[in-house]
Formats: structure tokens, C-alpha cells, sequence
């Protein structure tokens, strides 16, 4: 019986410890995500920020603010605390690039911190966003994949306003 109970308390070590891991794991990737974003958000020339490669998409800093209301709206349904800003970063009417730089690096800010703060236990919560349910933890998953994939189609706005975009930032 005290061996059951003891690789029984094993393995809730092991399992809290791989949680955490993953945990910082998580964070450090947002981490690293806001800086290359912010490399991208310096890349991009001032007067860059209204480009359009084609009439019918976003403005470069559009596609920044896009990115950033969906960091703030992922990250609020999966932790349940209010977005810091309820006005549209995309629709803003400033669209500078110190206004849309500071907007979206206070997105970032936004979910570090929320991350920081989270549990395992936090993280296998049952939550809804855009009407979908998934867990917490899915959803911070899923914020990171759409605002690598944005990030990475302004590469192209950066190279068509003859400016080079930053190297790629894996690790």
C-alpha cells in the first residue's frame, strides 16, 4: 500500500512539474512572439503603416491592430478578465505607427501577463470563444497560432514597400 501511495505521489510530481514546464514553455513563446512582432512593427516604415498590396485587404497597421484585437479577445474569453481596451485596435483612429506599435505591444502585454498568472488547473478550464468550447490553454494555443499567422503575412507588406523584414525568430 505505502508503494502505491508513493508512485501515486510520484507521478502527480512529475505530472505538475511537465504542467509547469509547459507553462513556461508557453510563456517564453509569447515572449519571443512579441519581440519579433515588435522587429516587424520597427521594419515596416512610418509611411508603410496605410500600405495596401491590394485594394481589397487590410492596411498593414489593419493587419497589426487584427492582430492584436484577436490577442486581447482570445485571451479575455479564455481567462474571463476584461480586455484592457474595448475600442477596435484595427478600426482605431489613430493608425500611426507609435499609435498602432503601442496597442499591439500592450496585447502581448496583455496575454504575458495573463499567462503569468495562470495554473494547470486554470489552463484545463472549460471555456467558450467565438462560440466555440475548448480548453483555456487550447485557447492561448490558438491566440499564438493566429497571430504568427498575421505577423507572417506582413512580411509581404514589408518587402513591397522595399523595406527587408527581420529574420526568422524560432528559437
Amino acid at each position: 500500500m505505502k508503494k502505491i501511495t508513493m508512485l501515486c505521489l510520484m507521478l502527480f510530481a512529475v505530472q505538475s512539474a511537465f504542467a509547469q514546464t509547459q507553462l513556461a514553455k508557453l510563456t517564453a513563446d509569447w515572449e519571443r512572439g512579441k519581440v519579433f512582432t515588435k522587429e516587424y512593427l520597427d521594419a515596416m516604415p512610418d509611411d508603410g503603416y496605410a500600405f495596401k498590396p491590394t485594394p481589397e485587404i487590410r492596411t498593414f497597421a489593419q493587419q497589426m491592430g487584427h492582430l492584436a484585437d484577436a490577442n486581447f479577445a482570445f485571451i479575455s474569453a479564455a481567462t474571463g478578465k476584461a480586455k484592457p481596451m474595448e475600442a477596435s485596435v484595427e478600426k482605431m483612429a489613430d493608425q500611426s505607427k507609435a499609435a498602432i506599435s503601442k496597442a499591439t505591444m500592450d496585447s502581448y502585454d496583455y496575454v504575458i501577463t495573463a499567462l503569468k498568472g495562470m495554473t494547470e488547473a486554470d489552463m484545463a478550464k472549460d471555456v467558450k470563444v467565438f462560440g466555440m468550447d475548448m480548453k483555456a490553454g487550447v485557447a492561448f494555443e490558438k491566440a499564438f497560432e493566429h497571430q504568427t499567422h498575421h505577423r507572417g503575412q506582413s512580411t509581404v507588406y514589408i518587402r513591397l514597400k522595399g523595406a527587408t523584414p527581420p529574420k526568422e525568430k524560432l528559437f
